[in-house]
């Protein structure tokens, strides 16, 4: 495929807010977990007992008054994630050069509002109807995020919300491709956010795949994940002839298990395929490859199969990791957010390790790092892969 421009990209998660504070966590191997202090599912209830990666200053949030509509904890760390890095002057600088109605909103979200849904139906009125305050009918559906984000931003381009589970917002800068490809926009805003409530906490421990501890991807003592939030963005654009961007989007691959609907293949066939489809699509091999951001989220099964898939496709010399440790597991966020930890790894030449993994599990192969790493690369790639067996793998360059 042609190269993509990446004029812009931001992360905000438990480490805090913008590309600084990841890039500095990373670092000083800091992580942004913390004991489950949300409210609980229902009154009464205690706090189900597990790690989490909050994002701090969210309640005392507040959205400008034209978009008070679209008022919940989703659109509030949009917002925020809005504001970070330059994202408003390089969506400016695309529209300059398109229009708003050439520029798409392609965004990721597994729960999008489902937070105020679930506070909605706890404070049902004594009729059976939402309590007046949140009695937006915009809000409560699987868009709210992608029509937020449109309305918050003035554009006017194609509007898309992918809602794949935890592959959702590394499948945005597919769809981005394809659209721009298609000549039906010429930039893309894409991103992704997913905000932690009851239901998702309690949703996935009826799952049993949380942890009771921080976890710990790729150790041979993990027993589940921690579950965080972030939102993240980035603008894609068209290159134009003798336009080095300075960081591009080479490659993506896409496939589906048609396997379990929460189990990934036994032999990760799906895995692999999404994995060797960016590679063709980028034009390059595996032994390229400088860093890979796994999907790692510390449950037994995912793991495992995400390690054969690797070491099946992939050289020994491969710096590979998981860095949930420090984010937690963020749901349709965890594309945008660890496709800004490749990109930052692309330019600041820090590769991150695995954090609170001390153990490796038997079934590792060499690519599987634990310690972190510095040296200058010229391709990364990021795992995202989803319930249902839904894979997406990206692969990012370096003029």
């Amino acid at each position: 495929m042609p190269p993509l421009a990446v004029r812009a990209y931001t992360a905000t998660t438990a480490l805090g807010r913008g590309l600084e504070a990841q890039a500095q966590a990373l670092r000083e191997r800091r992580s942004g977990l913390r004991r489950n202090d949300l409210v609980p599912l229902a009154p009464g209830e205690a706090p189900l007992d597990c790690w989490i990666g909050r994002v701090e200053g969210l309640e005392e949030a507040a959205l400008p008054a034209p978009l008070a509509d679209w008022d919940c904890r989703n659109n509030r760390l949009a917002w925020l994630s809005l504001q970070a890095d330059g994202m408003e002057t390089a969506i400016a600088a695309a529209v300059a050069r398109h229009g708003a109605e050439r520029v798409a909103v392609i965004v990721g979200t597994s729960t999008s509002s489902i937070g105020a849904t679930e506070e909605a139906y706890a404070r049902l009125g004594d009729d059976g109807r939402f309590p007046e305050d949140l009695a937006r009918p915009s809000l409560h559906t699987p868009h709210s995020l992608g029509a937020f984000v449109a309305a918050a931003t003035g554009l006017r381009g194609p509007c898309v919300t992918v809602a794949t589970a935890c592959s959702s917002s590394a499948k945005v800068f597919a769809q981005a491709a394809r659209l721009i490809g298609a000549g039906l926009a010429d930039a893309a805003l894409v991103g992704g956010v997913d905000t932690l409530c009851g239901s998702v906490l309690f949703g996935f421990n009826s799952l049993q795949l949380v942890s009771t501890a921080p976890c710990r991807p790729f150790d041979a003592q993990r027993d589940g994940l921690s579950l965080g939030e972030a939102g993240g963005f980035a603008v894609l654009e068209r290159l134009d002839a003798g336009d080095e961007a300075a960081l591009q989007l080479c490659g993506y691959g896409e496939s589906s298990d048609a396997h379990h609907m929460s189990s990934p293949h036994p032999q990760g066939l799906g895995a692999r395929l999404a994995m060797r489809d960016a590679l063709a699509r980028a034009g390059i091999d595996a032994g390229q490859v400088g860093y890979l951001n796994l999907h790692g989220t510390a449950t037994p099964a995912n793991d495992s199969i995400e390690a054969l898939a690797v070491a099946g496709l992939f050289p020994p010399g491969l710096h590979a990791s998981s860095t949930k440790g420090w984010t937690g597991h963020t749901l349709g966020a965890a594309g945008i957010v660890e496709s800004a930890i490749a990109l930052l790894a692309l330019e600041r030449g820090h590769l991150p390790g695995t954090l609170n993994s001390v153990a490796p599990d038997p079934g590792n192969g060499p690519q599987i790092r634990f310690a972190d790493a510095r040296t200058e690369i010229r391709y990364a790639m990021n795992n995202s892969f989803g319930f249902g067996g839904n894979n997406c793998s990206l692969v990012f360059g370096r003029a």
